[in-house]
């Protein structure tokens, strides 16, 4: 089975500009577990996932040093640190956005779909051609899928 045959079509996308208030009222009224973030021309730049949303109410920790001596010696980067401090404040889908995001094409199999969220833990995967949103799969679509099989 493709892709294609399994995707929600009528995907709710944000914007950049969303604020998180509306990504979290849009996926509690889709009952989603992540929003793709679009550009006008419906190009994906990132997607909001519910855990992005979650980290928000987390205590923020400072960052990990070793201590050697007199001397501190970062075990993460500044920028790691900064980056997490942003997000974790950011208002706008655009701060708290994962950019490096796993998709896949609408002609891939349903196997080779299940294998990438395994191996990602990925979810949802947007469906994407030439870099334009055109569906999207979440677990529970896989799921869906499972429990229409007929047992042999």
């Amino acid at each position: 089975m493709k892709v294609r045959e399994i995707m929600t079509k009528d995907v709710a996308v944000a914007g950049p500009e969303t604020t998180v208030n509306e990504i979290a009222r849009l996926m509690d009224e889709r009952n989603v577990s992540g929003l793709p973030v679009v550009d006008p021309e419906g190009r994906l730049l990132g997607v909001v996932t519910d855990l992005d949303l979650i980290v928000r109410n987390t205590r923020l920790d400072p960052p990990l040093f070793f201590q050697l001596l007199d001397a501190r010696i970062p075990l993460e980067t500044p920028g790691h640190y900064r980056k997490h401090l942003r997000h974790m404040l950011g208002t706008l889908a655009r701060e708290v956005m994962s950019e490096k995001v796993v998709s896949i094409g609408p002609d891939e199999e349903a196997e080779t779909l299940a294998a990438l969220m395994v191996k990602s833990r990925a979810n949802p995967i947007p469906v994407v051609v030439d870099g334009l949103l055109v569906g999207i799969v979440s677990r529970a679509d896989l799921l869906r899928l499972m429990g229409r099989a007929t047992p042999e």
